[in-house]
């Protein structure tokens, strides 16, 4: 093995082993935000530290782009992950790009600001900068077979906006206060990260919508309408390689891992259930 990879060696040009191609280490954020006892295949930080890492450590890189494909979930998480990366990227001296797929919304459009430049194709759905909780109600449908609920706390709060008890005006005025406060967290953590790029008005900017790539520029969520490819090559040469960091798959990593969290079929149905939730939010 060693004497075929000094073969191989040997017939590389000297110029290429003096100056060897620039590198971009890719690193996919695709799916749904969260813990991944909720959602299948979920980001979050636990299941990306190795891969984040690793981006950083590829031989000769010259900047890491983010390749963002994910409808939001956990502020929490998205935070964690976008904290690494700087991290990382300020440790190694190392830029960030990212660059928006098919969505990048929400919690999505969070982890894209770990970048110093966020790009978008022209279909690209981006922004969705709000906060959202949603669920059911069921006290008539229990009413009406007869079920009785029965709940008991101690702390008065301790079993607010329960979908089986008719709502209290107090309960949806807390949760009213908690999603300001995380609205408010996330609309300061753009304004942080984009600071004067940011050409609309607040009240358009934060109002929870979302917009296509053309959009989104002029509003200063993203800086440019491009591929990937194309910009990092603009960058950084014609010459420029793509390292795509990919999950290690195994037979030992399967049975612990995937395998390991299907409990039962009714909860991979609500895993799957929660996550098309999710993803339809955009037409996805």
């Amino acid at each position: 093995m060693k004497k075929a990879i000094r073969n191989l060696i040997s017939k590389l040009p000297v110029e290429s082993l003096a100056n060897p191609a620039p590198v971009v280490a890719v690193l996919p954020l695709e799916g749904v935000i969260g813990s991944s006892g909720r959602f299948s295949k979920a980001i979050n930080l636990g299941n990306l530290e190795e891969k984040i890492v690793q981006a950083f450590d590829v031989y000769n890189v010259k900047a890491v782009a983010l390749a963002i494909n994910s409808p939001g979930g956990s502020p929490v998480q998205s935070e964690l992950i976008v904290k690494r990366i700087r991290e990382l990227s300020e440790e190694k001296e190392i830029p960030v790009y990212a660059f928006a797929e098919d969505v990048a919304a929400s919690g999505g459009y969070m982890l894209s600001l770990a970048a110093e430049e966020i790009y978008a194709s022209q279909a690209s759905i981006v922004g969705s900068i709000g906060v959202i909780n949603a669920g059911f109600g069921y006290p008539a449908a229990l009413e009406k077979l007869g079920i009785e609920r029965r709940v008991y706390t101690a702390g008065e709060s301790k079993s607010i906006l329960d979908p089986f008890k008719p709502e209290v005006e107090k309960d949806v005025k807390l949760m009213e206060r908690l999603l300001k406060e995380v609205h408010d967290f996330f609309k300061n953590f753009v304004k942080d990260a984009r600071g004067d790029r940011l050409k609309g008005t607040q009240k358009t900017i934060f109002s929870g919508q979302v917009w296509n790539g053309d959009e989104a520029l002029k509003l200063g969520l993203i800086d440019g309408v491009g591929d990937m490819r194309a910009i990092m090559k603009d960058k950084l040469g014609d010459d420029v390689k793509f390292k795509r960091i990919k999950e290690e798959k195994g037979m030992l990593k399967g049975m612990l891992g995937m395998r390991a969290d299907k409990a039962s079929i009714a909860d991979e149905v609500i895993k799957t259930l929660e996550t098309r939730s999710e993803w339809g939010r955009f037409g996805l």
